[in-house]
């Protein structure tokens, strides 16, 4: 029986060479059919072959990177790049405070029954009354005005939005800063009332509490917080064109605002430690979701003390507290806003 070989025949020289001659200094073409088992293959290097997956083929060729950390895995490693930013901060939440001597509720009754805490005080005037509405708007315009530029410079800046990412440490200095401030202005009737101090106090904490807002917006799309700052606009003017129309009464709901700052509170505290050790969206988008909420109500609650034709207001002195909460107030719906949008777009 005969044997079949794979190989196709050999040329017969004795035909003519099987390519013609070729000018300059081009080489021979190879000789036609296969190589012989264990002659050297065409297109390999000749032994010793090279020690490792990333050493070099052939001398003077470039090495490949350096293997992964895990064994079996000859690939390489690709070139040394930066980690995954870690995740967003949680934002910052601080129970809303309203020390006594803040509120004036000296009202007197009506026909109607109704108590306004205007009423027999330089209220009356109506002059007093826009003046101090509208030196608090302008405050207020000023300081969402620098979180603004924060924000766009820390979402549109790529460098910026890297170093913050990366140093966390400036973050929680700034937060020291943000809860050291608010605690001066809301406890202590001093520099909240005297004149340059006030304003000073306020502009440090709307810079410390502008580049917290910055640094977590950083870790969010561009889209998401755009939508985010589109939606808390809208919901701000909301409210506040309510609070200037509705003949409800948050201000006499001193206590339910009390009990509803300390819940979002000690759920904030809650949250951030289970978070910390695993991630649950659930928990996150739940706790997002009550602190805009809450946080909006909030709002009601200050625009009637800013307005002052209820029960309680704002005495006209107190024209630099009364910006911080409203400030923070929707600094706050944003930041809750931008976790839920953000959480969703993912």
């Amino acid at each position: 029986m005969m044997s079949r070989s794979d190989y196709p025949p050999g040329y017969d020289d004795s035909l003519g060479p099987l390519y013609g001659p070729q000018g300059g200094n081009y080489p021979p073409p190879p000789a036609y059919g296969f190589p012989s088992y264990g002659a050297p293959q065409p297109g390999q290097p000749s032994a010793p072959y090279p020690p490792g997956p990333n050493a070099a083929l052939f001398p003077g060729q470039p090495v490949g990177y350096p293997p992964g950390p895990y064994s079996g895995h000859p690939q390489p490693a690709g070139p040394p790049r930066a980690g995954y930013p870690s995740p967003p901060p949680m934002p910052p939440v601080i129970p809303p405070t309203i020390p006594s001597d803040v509120l004036s509720s000296d009202f007197c009754s009506t026909d109607t029954g109704d108590g306004f805490a205007a009423s027999g005080s330089g209220w009356d005037s109506l002059s007093i009354r826009h003046a101090f509405i509208r030196k608090v708007y302008l405050i207020l315009a000023l300081q969402l005005l620098i979180t603004t530029a924060v924000v766009a410079v820390f979402t549109f800046v790529n460098p910026v939005r890297l170093y913050v990412q990366r140093n966390p440490a400036v973050y929680w200095a700034s937060y020291a800063v943000y809860f050291i401030t608010h605690i001066v202005l809301v406890c202590c009737q001093g520099p909240r009332r005297k004149f340059p101090w006030n304003v000073i106090l306020l502009l440090i904490f709307t810079l410390a509490l502008s580049y917290m807002t910055g640094t977590i917006s950083s870790y969010y799309d561009t889209r998401a917080v755009f939508l985010a700052l589109a939606i808390t606009a809208v919901v701000c003017i909301a409210v506040t064109v309510f609070c200037f129309q509705t003949k409800v009464d948050f201000t006499k709901c001193q206590g339910l605002f009390c009990v509803l700052g300390i819940v979002v509170f000690v759920t904030g505290i809650i949250t951030t430690i289970v978070l910390s050790f695993k991630y649950i969206l659930w928990l996150h988008m739940l706790y997002a979701a009550i602190g805009a909420i809450a946080f909006t109500m909030f709002l009601a609650y200050h625009t009637q003390l800013l307005i002052g034709n209820r029960k309680h207001s704002i005495s006209p002195e107190e024209y630099v507290f009364a910006a911080l909460s409203i400030y923070v107030d929707i600094i706050q719906i944003f930041l809750f806003l931008l976790q839920i949008i953000g959480a969703s777009s993912r």
